[in-house]
């Protein structure tokens, strides 16, 4: 790592000779593999983009000029060539993000995680510039991993070819892929512009070899000449951004520094918003990335760098009943079809496309169109199963609402990931949602709490003429939770007789603590009935009758606590004229920071020890409060000395 060590700023890059260039982008592939294979990460994308960091690096000047990348996963290298290189804790509490962070250094701008924002950012930040005065500064998008599928990405290319021209350098990572092979008809075209590249290198081909006297296989040069006529009519490569008025430079090969460098300050140059069209390749360099077709190195968990297999092989999880479910609900209904926004294999779709390739649709990263395309799915008669992180249910919410909920369509949600992430950060983390749901209208959540929950609560949401939503964690499952009753739809999962009387509620993954909760309580003599809705919302009747006869109710979940279940589990017993005591635990408002999930429940106090604590707490408080009257009503009898 000779030449890596010496980089701790990207001006460190200026002095580099072309051979250097090129041994620094080895020792980069090789510190990224090394190092991402101990903590997991993002890996693919960034072995993907290293000789186009580089560049970019080498003609801007970061951070004068803001650097901006959409998503925010391919930003390794970025970290690498401005000075960071402590990559041992990565992703974990304490360590590095993987995604950019303004609190990590001042060469980052946004952390972009959710995609298609950065066009909008650097959009902003030019006109900023060019209001201020700034005319010396460019900003520079670097749009990768799918992110033209979204729709916001085409808003801001519309608003960028229509504005004052600006120092805007939009940089197109194509490498026909995502989390997956990148669909749609951007990507078509994108295709076809990588087609007209390769179509020039034969043709330049064809020319040198007439020209030595020999013959092109069986073309002539007449017929070449006629083909890369009609070619171009079909395939002009700057027809798709030019037509937006923007320039255009490109197809360029991404893993070419020098030439990255020429497009790059030519790019520069213009004075105005240009395009350069980088061609990539996904994984490069990491033979078992490349020969994955699946994807799996987009990211990784801790892997054996030599195979690139994974250290601890994953337990069967969430996800993977998810998979196993919705195949067979397809095969024996064929009005449910399902749909999913660049993400098949991480959701768990994958099974059921392979056997029913007409009822799985991958709409690339547009949440909002999947939702609403949902809608219309329904209302012409099927059922769609919408699955995508909980994270990015955000981004379609108002079409939830608006498409699915006013219309009372039999859409069905699947929310993976949900509640508290861990490694991601921030933005991956999925306590939104049912806050968010809480407040449509008609709609009804599940949060199911082990393998046989989820798979009756998928069964049943697909059964119900409305708006449904399935949400479950990320990781692997717990062990069977059984019922040990049911009371009115209410599955009863623990009891501890005893004089006081405690009603505690377990939503979903954290079923399993709630039932800790009691066990605590019990080894402090309070009494209690454990309660997992399994139904959340809207709170079920049974749920407040059921309520109504307790001294206090815990209600424990790990969705945002504010405006979440268990407040709505609170305003249900206020409209009944229930005075119960209501306390709700969960994920405190905030944006958290990326730890392993434990860790941050933890942090959260959802350990059963601390909730079991706030719990006694609440029950001897008026106690101590009536013997802190009497002591000061004792003293007040007191003859005076």
């Amino acid at each position: 790592m000779a030449i890596l060590e010496r980089i701790t700023r990207p001006r460190d890059l200026r002095g580099l000779v072309t051979v250097e260039l090129v041994q620094l982008a080895e020792e980069i592939r090789e510190f990224l593999v090394a190092n991402v294979a101990r903590t997991g990460g993002h890996l693919g994308p960034n072995l993907g983009v290293v000789e186009l960091t580089i560049a970019i690096h080498r003609v801007f000047d970061s951070p004068r000029d803001r650097i901006v990348f959409d998503t925010g996963h391919q930003a390794y290298v970025h970290k690498l060539l401005t000075g960071r290189h402590d990559f041992s804790q990565l992703r974990q509490n304490g360590g590095l993000s993987g995604y950019p962070s303004r609190q990590e250094s001042v060469h980052d701008v946004v952390e972009n995680s959710h995609a298609s924002t950065a066009l909008s950012w650097g959009d902003g930040i030019a006109r900023a510039n060019l209001l201020r005065g700034r005319s010396d500064r460019h900003v520079v998008v670097v749009v990768g991993d799918g992110a033209l599928t979204g729709g916001m990405a085409w808003e801001a290319l519309n608003n960028i070819a229509e504005g004052p021209d600006r120092n805007l350098v939009i940089v197109v990572n194509d490498n026909g892929r995502s989390y997956a092979p990148t669909t749609g008809g951007i990507a078509h075209h994108l295709d076809a512009l990588r087609t007209t590249h390769g179509y020039e290198k034969a043709l330049d081909w064809g020319k040198r070899t007439l020209l030595r006297g020999g013959t092109p296989g069986r073309m002539t040069y007449e017929a070449l000449h006629g083909l890369k006529k009609g070619m171009k009519d079909v395939l002009a490569p700057q027809g798709l951004f030019e037509d937006l008025g923007i320039k255009y430079i490109g197809p360029v090969d991404g893993h070419d520094v020098v030439a990255m460098e020429f497009a790059l300050t030519r790019a520069r140059a213009y004075e105005a918003p240009v395009i350069v069209h980088a061609i990539t390749e996904k994984g490069r360099g990491y033979q078992p990335a490349l020969d994955d077709v699946a994807d799996r190195f987009h990211a990784v968990g801790i892997i054996h760098p030599e195979t690139g297999l994974p250290v601890v092989p994953a337990r069967f999880g969430w996800t993977s009943v998810f998979s196993q479910e919705i195949l067979k609900i397809a095969r024996q209904r064929d009005d449910v079809v399902a749909i999913t926004a660049a993400m098949l294999q991480p959701v768990g779709l994958g099974p059921m496309s392979e056997e029913f390739p007409d009822r799985v649709i991958d709409v690339g990263i547009a949440e909002q169109h999947a939702v609403t395309s949902a809608a219309g799915l329904a209302f012409a008669g099927l059922h769609p199963v919408v699955a995508v992180y909980a994270t990015f249910l955000n981004r379609g919410y108002d079409q939830v609402l608006m498409d699915v909920g006013l219309h009372n369509q039999a859409v069905t949600l699947v929310l993976d990931r949900a509640g508290v992430t861990g490694d991601d950060g921030p933005s991956h983390h999925g306590m939104w949602d049912i806050a968010l749901l809480r407040t449509v209208p008609n709609l009804r959540l599940a949060a199911p709490r082990d393998e046989d929950t989820l798979r009756r609560a998928l069964r049943e949401a697909v059964a119900i003429d409305g708006p449904t939503a399935v949400r479950y964690p990320k990781g692997p499952l717990p062990d069977p939770i059984p019922a040990l009753d049911t009371i009115a739809g209410l599955d009863v999962i623990g009891r501890h007789p005893g004089e006081r009387n405690v009603l505690v509620v377990g939503v979903g993954a954290m079923a399993g603590r709630a039932i800790e909760v009691g066990r605590a309580l019990d080894a402090q003599g309070i009494g209690s009935l454990v309660i997992d809705p399994r139904w959340v919302l809207p709170v079920s009747p049974a749920l407040v009758d059921l309520a109504a006869h307790y001294e206090l109710v815990v209600h424990i979940e790990d969705g945002l606590v504010e405006g979440g279940a268990g407040s709505a589990l609170r305003d249900a017993l206020a409209a009944a004229g229930a005075r119960v005591p209501v306390q709700a635990h969960g994920v405190p408002r905030g944006f958290h920071h990326h730890a392993k999930r434990e860790e941050l429940l933890d942090e959260f106090h959802l350990r059963p020890a601390d909730v079991a604590r706030q719990v006694a707490g609440a029950l001897l408080a008026p106690d101590v409060a009536r013997l802190d009257e009497a002591a000061r009503l004792l003293a007040l009898e007191e003859p005076e000395s």
